[in-house]
Order: structure tokens, then C-alpha cells, then sequence
């Protein structure tokens, strides 16, 4: 079963990857890839948004005759990425509640 990628989960999955170190934009998809499906169309405007609103930080490098651009994480993205990882605990256990047949009642 495949579930949908929501945009701000995909934005935690970015956030949390760049909180771990710098990473060019391939680099960063094939991270991804290894856990979700996920193709460089997408990501690349998730990355320019993120950059866009004060999340992310960009330069160039050098490498092999060719620039790279390579992402980095700000302050502010830093912050986002805590929402994300306390709004997607607390999303997740309500969902495994009433996955595992224990659903609440309120």
C-alpha cells in the first residue's frame, strides 16, 4: 500500500536530511529515494520554497569542472523541522491507536 506524500512531511523529510550536513541536490534525492519514492521534479521546487521562506541556504561549489549547488539548513529551518518532528509524533500515534483496534472515545 502506498500512502500519499503530504508537502509539509516532505518538508520534514528534507530538513531532517540537511540537519544531518550539507547536500547538493542529486545527493540529497537518492537520500530520499533510499526510503521513498521521490523524483528530482519534486523535489526541486520543495527546495526553492523551503529556500524561499528563510528555510534553507544556498552556495555553489566547485566539483569537477562544474559548480554544485548545495543546500544548508537555517535557524529557521531548524525550528520548522521541531514542528514537523513533534506535529508528525503526535499524528503518528494517534494513527497507530486506531490502527492497533484502540481507538479512543471522546
Amino acid at each position: 500500500m502506498i500512502f500519499q506524500l503530504t508537502s509539509p512531511l516532505l518538508d520534514g523529510c528534507v530538513l531532517a536530511i540537511l540537519d544531518q550536513g550539507d547536500a547538493y541536490g542529486y545527493s540529497l534525492t537518492q537520500q530520499l529515494k533510499q526510503e521513498i519514492d521521490i523524483s528530482e521534479s519534486t523535489l526541486y521546487p520543495v527546495l526553492r520554497r523551503l529556500q524561499r521562506e528563510g528555510c534553507l541556504a544556498v552556495y555553489d561549489r566547485q566539483f569537477q569542472g562544474r559548480n554544485r549547488r548545495y543546500y544548508t539548513i537555517t535557524q529557521s529551518g531548524r525550528e520548522l523541522l521541531a514542528d514537523c518532528r513533534r506535529d508528525w509524533a503526535e499524528f503518528n500515534g494517534r494513527v497507530n491507536q486506531i490502527l492497533s483496534g484502540g481507538a479512543r472515545d471522546e
